[in-house]
This record gives structure tokens, C-alpha cells and sequence, in this order.
């Protein structure tokens, strides 16, 4: 008798995350583009699905719906690769935030390049890019700290990976995949040396660029039928 698998909980008993129940907004929200749902019924769900516990509550408000029923057998997520796709990112870098005896940063509503290189010699950077605009999907970011301090922030939404060490320093990635095939994936690669490098997600802050998608893809199919 395998006691492991009977102490298991069910898919549907699961506690229901922010990517879950962002999947079934966007089921009713195509549902509602294609005409089979009402406004009145896309606005009752939406609010029960805001309100769902489990993962078996939210499949209750798509259960009549075609796109509930597809792609059954398909991982419900897809792990980013660990490395880029050969070829993609370019060996030089696209900008350089370098601070020796000082602070730099980069933060705000910026273009993020596929390749940014951040020395910090007896200093600190900041790359902030919980605001960025991803115009690639692959970004690289190299990180080299001297006794420096390199701190990355990406957005919650995105997936994040590293490849680095620390000699007598800290190099350390949080380990992040987003349910969005599409989403940027950023890549922290560096050395730590008698300083730090991290990098980990900005909670609260999402790509905009990857819910604007939906949202226009939303939009087209509303229009063609008006």
C-alpha cells in the first residue's frame, strides 16, 4: 500500500493561487468576447472566481465552457529553459551600470535590451525591472560584485533563473517560473566576490505588457462582433 499517495490532496483540493485564478479570468473574459457568456454572467463569475479558495471552485465557473476542456494533458505549467536559446542574446551588452566607490541604479519605466552588464567595485547597483518594458524575451543580466552589493528585481510574472557562485560572497537567484508560456525570462549570471549578488521577485509587480496582450486580444474579437 503506497501511504504517500493516499495522504496526497486532490488537484481540485488545492489552495488556488493568483495564476490560477488569472487563468479562469481570462477563460471568461474569451468567453465573453465569443458571445457565450452575458455581461451579467461573465461579471457573477468573475466575482466568484475572485472569491474561490481551491482550484476545484475555480473549475466550477468554466466547467461549461469549450476552453476548459482543452489541452487536458498539458502540463498546467511550463519551466522556463535554464539557459537562453543559443544564438538569442548577443555578446555584447545593450547598456552597462557600473558603480566603484559609489551607487548606480536603474529602475522605473525603462527599455530592458537583451543583455545588461552590472559591475559594483566597492559600491552598489540596483536593476529594478518590476516597471521595465520587455521588448525581448530573453534578457541576460551579467553580475559581477568586488566588494559590491548587485541587487536584481524582477517583476512576479516573469521567469527568473541564475548560473554564478560567490567566493567568499553570496550569489543567490530565487528559482522563479511564470504560467504565462509568453512571459519574459530573465537570467542572472555573475560572480560574487568577498561581496553579493541577488536577485529575486518584486511581489505586487507584474509585466503590464503580458495582461495588455490578452486585453487586445480581447478587444479585437469585441469588435468583430459589434
Amino acid at each position: 500500500m503506497d501511504l504517500q499517495k493516499q495522504t496526497e490532496p486532490r488537484v481540485a483540493e488545492l489552495r488556488a493561487s493568483d495564476a490560477d485564478r488569472d487563468r479562469i479570468a481570462d477563460i471568461l473574459r474569451d468567453a465573453l468576447a465569443e458571445g457565450r457568456l452575458t455581461a451579467d454572467e461573465h461579471a457573477e463569475r468573475v466575482e466568484g472566481v475572485l472569491n474561490a479558495k481551491t482550484v476545484g471552485e475555480l473549475e466550477v465557473f468554466i466547467r461549461d465552457l469549450p476552453a476548459a476542456h482543452q489541452g487536458r494533458t498539458a502540463p498546467a505549467y511550463t519551466p522556463a529553459p535554464n539557459r537562453p536559446t543559443a544564438g538569442a542574446i548577443p555578446p555584447e551588452a545593450d547598456a552597462n551600470v557600473v558603480a566603484v566607490f559609489s551607487a548606480a541604479m536603474r529602475k522605473g519605466r525603462w527599455r530592458a535590451g537583451r543583455r545588461l552588464h552590472a559591475y559594483a567595485i566597492f559600491g552598489s547597483v540596483e536593476i529594478d525591472l518590476s516597471e521595465a518594458i520587455f521588448e525581448y524575451q530573453q534578457v541576460v543580466i551579467k553580475a559581477i560584485s568586488v566588494f559590491g552589493d548587485v541587487q536584481v528585481r524582477v517583476p512576479e510574472n516573469v521567469s527568473l533563473r541564475g548560473t554564478g557562485g560567490g567566493v567568499l560572497g553570496n550569489f543567490e537567484v530565487d528559482t522563479l517560473d511564470s504560467a504565462e508560456p509568453d512571459a519574459p525570462v530573465v537570467y542572472v549570471d555573475g560572480w560574487a566576490v568577498l561581496g553579493n549578488v541577488e536577485a529575486r521577485p518584486k511581489r505586487g509587480k507584474l509585466v503590464a505588457d503580458i495582461l495588455d496582450r490578452v486585453q487586445r486580444k480581447v478587444d479585437k474579437r469585441l469588435r468583430k462582433h459589434l
